[in-house]
């Protein structure tokens, strides 16, 4: 194990050559050595990251120790994800933990799947759990959710609960940008701890899904997502706010679940890169090789390291940048980070 200097998070082996935009940023290289002799470096995101020209910044200074740790690997199988949750140096506890993912509108093929995620979910003693969507689907009601979890092959390997399945839960948000409650699953609060299992990709609507998305979106019931898709206004039917309220709230939503239950972890897989997310029945093809799995502590600093590695590519990311910066992606993490749920600024540890 051993942390990324600066050069090596740019260049990243297969990715190497990807090149960010530092445009209007300051970045600082002076990165320090370990007892052991490696390499630590730290990426901070400037406040006005995210823009076209300048997506990141990265430096190592004294103004960010103690900033988050996220773990990094290349490799994509069931041994290397539990290994790079291993990383975090720190379990879950006892009790009743759920896994919380997406299990993936019927006709799509990005989710997670069963063979990758099955050693984690184990390892853990998790239950899987999800809620319904909002829209019109196979995943809308609770009966053909089911249905839809076991298609997919996520019944085979564990328990598995629809947290929505018997209402919402109303969970209080301190200083909200709009929300004053979140409604989440019903059963949210039988659950002592979980692990927040999330697939990176781009979302019509947000830019980007990940960890924050899974505990916003994801974790909210049926009237929980509608009223975070219209910052507030509407829980019984369909209205969109606009982007920046709607990612305000998610922000809201996610300082309401983490307040409420804070014994939390979380895992990005980052391959399958569409510009779509999971909840699209057919999405884009992805143009990117995938990346890696990353995990952390830190729901904030996980995304905005996944962010970085997609500008740090020298793949085919173009789409997929476009798609993030089109919904000002990075809002969402600008608003979290204000809120107190994470940090923007962190150390990317590559493991084997």
């Amino acid at each position: 194990m051993g942390f990324m200097t600066r050069r090596a998070f740019l260049e990243l082996g297969a990715l190497a050559g990807g090149t960010v935009a530092f445009s209007e940023l300051t970045a600082c290289t002076n990165g320090s050595q370990t007892s052991s002799g490696a390499t630590t470096s730290t990426s901070s995101a400037s406040a006005d990251a995210g823009s076209a020209s300048s997506p990141s910044a990265f430096s190592s200074t004294n103004a960010s120790v103690g900033a988050p740790r996220v773990y990094f690997t290349r490799k994509l199988d069931d041994a290397s994800l539990q290994t790079v949750f291993a990383a975090i140096g720190r379990g879950l506890g006892g009790g009743r933990i759920g896994v919380k993912l997406s299990t993936g509108e019927p006709g799509g093929n990005h989710y997670l799947k069963a063979d990758l995620i099955s050693g984690l979910v184990n390892a853990v003693g998790g239950t899987i759990v999800e809620c319904n969507t909002a829209y019109y689907g196979a995943r809308g009601s609770t009966d053909a959710h089911y249905r839809v979890a076991a298609d997919h092959g996520f019944t085979e390997i564990a328990d598995f609960q629809i947290m929505d399945e018997d209402g919402s839960l109303a969970l209080l948000v301190e200083g909200g940008y709009h929300l004053t409650e979140n409604l989440v699953g019903a059963h949210f609060a039988d659950y002592d701890g979980f692990l927040v299992l999330s697939h990176f990709k781009g979302h019509q609507m947000a830019g980007f899904g990940g960890a924050l998305k899974n505990i916003s979106i994801g974790m909210a019931s049926r009237e929980g997502k509608l009223l975070i898709h219209s910052a507030g206004t509407n829980r019984t039917s369909w209205s969109s706010a606009a982007t920046p309220d709607f990612l305000e709230s998610m922000a809201d939503a996610c300082k309401a679940v983490l307040t409420a239950q804070p014994n939390m972890l979380f895992v990005n897989v980052m391959n399958n890169l569409s510009v779509d997310c999971v909840c699209d029945s057919n999405p884009t093809a992805p143009k990117m090789t995938d990346i890696g799995i990353l995990a952390s502590a830190d729901p904030v600093a996980l995304d905005q390291a996944c962010v970085d590695l997609i500008y740090a590519s020298d793949d085919d990311s173009a789409d997929l940048i476009a798609r993030m910066e089109s919904r000002d992606g990075v809002h969402v993490l600008k608003s979290a980070e204000l809120l107190g749920v994470g940090s923007r600024t962190y150390e990317l540890v590559e493991i084997g």
